[in-house]
């Protein structure tokens, strides 16, 4: 633990501005969504469209098209949790058995085609890294714009195996930030957890 946060703080004095901008409102977008508001999603996407841009410069292919995914999945999770006179706020739902056999074949498929154009059509240094957290965020965006509780699931583990990833590409602010995502999903699923066993 010592030797991550000494790691850590030795690359933060090497962090860009724009890096720190995409942090702030990545972090922001989890607390909305963790506070079920619908604000996750504008914060979310000035954040990924940022990140659109790293992860090109930093060769994580993957997660650039991930984030290009995020930004679709935000623009559809912003309209499917607008409330209106015809269209009334979707709640907080579990998924049922059909839809975890949904959310598994999509994480599978997900793996195998990022991992495969990784490995044959870039020049990417972590493929089977990259392409783990690719799928678990695949299916943990999905699975938001749902308002799926499993979608904090997807996230903890996508953001666990994220913060060793981001410290070895040199962004330590974005390691840091999938840090705290971590917390903040944890604490997300609970959130959620409680108003779903309420209703």
């Amino acid at each position: 633990m010592n030797e991550f946060f000494s790691q850590l703080l030795e690359q933060m004095y090497q962090t860009t501005w724009l890096e720190a901008v995409a942090v702030f409102f990545g972090l922001l977008s989890v607390w909305y969504s963790k506070q079920e508001n619908i604000l996750v999603y504008p914060t979310g996407i000035v954040s990924v469209l940022i990140y659109i841009y790293l992860t090109l410069e930093y060769k994580l292919y993957a997660d650039m098209g991930i984030n290009g995914y995020y930004f679709v999945m935000s623009v559809y999770g912003w309209y499917h949790w607008t409330d209106s006179e015809n269209k009334p706020q979707i709640p907080i739902t579990s998924n049922n058995k059909k839809q975890n056999v949904i959310s598994i074949l999509f994480f599978i498929v997900s793996f195998i085609v990022i991992r495969t154009v990784l490995v044959y059509f870039t020049d990417s240094d972590v493929p089977n890294w990259d392409s783990i957290t690719s799928s678990f965020a695949l299916v943990g965006m999905w699975l938001m714009a749902e308002k799926k509780i499993e979608n904090w699931i997807a996230w903890i583990i996508a953001d666990i195996i994220s913060v060793p990833l981001y410290l070895y590409k040199g962004l330590p602010f974005t390691a840091f930030q999938f840090f705290v995502f971590t917390v903040l999903a944890t604490w997300g699923y609970f959130s959620w957890r409680k108003t779903l066993l309420k209703s």
